[in-house]
């Protein structure tokens, strides 16, 4: 298969096992994405469904936010880890969107990005999911998979991000961080591949992939 006809058999195969794609994170709102966005790195995103609706009862908005300290915001998003970086960028996003954008999430990814704890790819879940902007924030699942398809030789994020939109078509790009992400957690995870399951890996992956799970 030449890397075009790879990169269709991906887009046709997930969009005949997701026609319809579920949202990871549970939120109403794009200020309430942007929280479960932000406590969602290096925690599941299981674990930050069942701390958001805590957090939410007590401050779904900025303005509620910055009411509760930073100390009351740590006590409840423990569970997701990293609760002291994550509970003082809760806190001080919250205070600049009030004093800088009326106590609104902003459309862009450089104001995204100058706020407190979010990064770039937080940014980009935030432009796709909250307001229909092409992205393709990639997280592990996305990088693991585009590297085990054969799709990117990306040593880091940043490249397979990069390779991610070069290959696929930009209306896609917001449908298809999701499709994969869902894919590889239930088709092709880290450990314990399964090939008789993983359609895309047996017929496009690489071949090191391969050799490693015939071993």
């Amino acid at each position: 298969m030449t890397k075009q006809e790879r990169v269709t058999f991906v887009i046709n195969t997930l969009k005949e096992l997701y026609p319809v794609i579920p949202i990871p994170l549970d939120h109403k709102d794009p200020y309430t994405l942007l929280i479960a966005v932000l406590l969602s790195a290096q925690c599941t995103d299981v674990r930050v469904n069942q701390i958001t609706p805590l957090l939410f009862a007590k401050a779904d908005n900025p303005y509620d936010m910055v009411k509760m300290s930073v100390e009351e915001i740590k006590e409840i998003i423990r569970p997701c880890g990293l609760s002291p970086m994550k509970s003082k960028g809760i806190h001080g996003l919250s205070q600049i969107l009030i004093e800088k954008y009326d106590g609104k999430v902003p459309q862009s990814f450089e104001a995204l990005e100058s706020l407190p704890a979010v990064g770039h790819k937080t940014a980009s879940v935030v432009m796709s999911q909250a307001f229909g902007v092409p992205a393709f924030p990639v997280d592990t699942h996305i990088h693991r998979l585009m590297y085990r398809w054969n799709l990117t030789n990306g040593k880091n994020v940043v490249q397979t991000e990069k390779d991610a939109k070069r290959l696929f078509p930009e209306e896609l790009w917001n449908e298809l961080h999701l499709q994969i992400i869902w894919y590889g957690r239930e088709y092709s995870p880290a450990r314990g591949l399964n090939l008789e399951k993983d359609i895309i890996t047996r017929t496009i992956g690489r071949k090191t992939a391969l050799d490693g799970y015939k071993k």
